[in-house]
């Protein structure tokens, strides 16, 4: 059972080894993390972005402090008060309502702590998944952006969500 959101700490670093040999999670991350180097080096990046304060990102961890996801807030914009919503969760703990919660508690974290008042999130039109994630944690549909995303030269639509401090 998923009990909270905390930071990420250097001693995660197999349970993000062990997410990112995931096929699909190479989209996660915009440098490899195939190694315990490279998964100390996601996590210290994270700890960066923190510090000058253009993401804030948590581990959603489980009864036994094991981290089973991420939730991160970027493109952080305090002008206009909005953020960019991304989470992933970890093969073995998909299904099992990680990343709803962990989105949940991250927006309201950021209404809260940041005063943010808009958070965005988007998604692969064909990840239906994806899309129930967003809904459940409170985020509305807005519309379609048209092969926002490129992967493997093959162009995707994005489904855009919002979730606002006054929902």
């Amino acid at each position: 059972m998923v009990r909270a959101l905390r930071s990420w700490r250097e001693e995660d670093a197999g349970a993000v080894l062990a997410a990112f040999s995931a096929p699909e999670m190479s989209r996660q991350s915009d440098m490899p993390v195939d190694s315990r180097e490279s998964a100390l080096r996601w996590i210290a990046l994270r700890e960066v972005e923190e510090r000058a304060g253009t993401a804030y990102a948590f581990a959603v961890v489980d009864e036994d402090d094991i981290a089973l996801g991420n939730v991160a807030v970027g493109a952080v914009n305090q002008v206009h008060g909005t953020g960019w919503v991304s989470y992933w969760t970890a093969p073995s703990a998909r299904g099992r309502g990680v990343a709803t919660y962990g989105c949940d508690a991250l927006a309201r974290w950021a209404f809260r702590e940041l005063g943010l008042f808009r958070l965005e999130l988007g998604h692969r039109v064909n990840n239906p998944a994806s899309c129930r994630v967003a809904r459940s944690a409170g985020f509305v549909a807005e519309g379609v952006q048209r092969q926002k995303l490129a992967y493997e030269g093959v162009r995707h639509d994005v489904e855009l969500h919002a979730r606002l401090a006054s929902d």
